[in-house]
This record gives structure tokens, sequence and C-alpha cells, in this order.
């Protein structure tokens, strides 16, 4: 909440319409689905800054809450491929 009592981003909102929106696209693919997140699972400080109530542990709190109805794979890549981002080659 803001100083003048406005909300900026909707934390509960956000899961509990991604959930519904996750479980119910899971439904439709013979309750199979693949799923990649943008940005930071967890500790999402950029998207804290920029908008306004963005809790940085949100999406970890999605999957805390589909937690006994998903499984969960995380592949990771660190760094840059040459060339890539001004990465010399």
């Amino acid at each position: 909440m803001t100083a003048e009592g406005l909300i900026g981003f909707d934390n509960e909102k956000y899961l509990n319409v991604q959930t519904a929106a996750i479980l119910e696209r899971v439904s439709r693919f013979n309750q199979r689905l693949y799923l990649e997140f943008g940005g930071k699972i967890l500790y999402d400080y950029h998207a804290a800054r920029v908008i306004p109530g963005f809790d940085p542990k949100v999406k970890m709190r999605l999957l805390q809450k589909l937690k006994d109805k998903i499984n969960v794979s995380v592949a990771h890549r660190y760094g840059s491929k040459p060339g890539q981002f001004g990465y010399p080659k």
C-alpha cells in the first residue's frame, strides 16, 4: 500500500488468477503442461523495484500454492554465449 492508500500490484490476485489459469491449461493438455517462468523465480528485486507492491517472492509462492498438483524441473543457464550481449567471441 502506498502513502496515498492506493494498492499497486495485487499479489493475492496474481496468485489466484495465475493458479486458476495454470490448472485450467493443465486440464486441456492431458494433465501435462510445461511452463517457463521469465525473470527470477525467487527474490525478484528488479520487479519489486519497478512494480509498486510486487512481492519479490510471489513466483515462488505460486509454485508453493501448486505444490500438491505439479512436478517442477529447473533448468538454469549461467553466463552468455560468446558474441551474445556484447561478450567477445
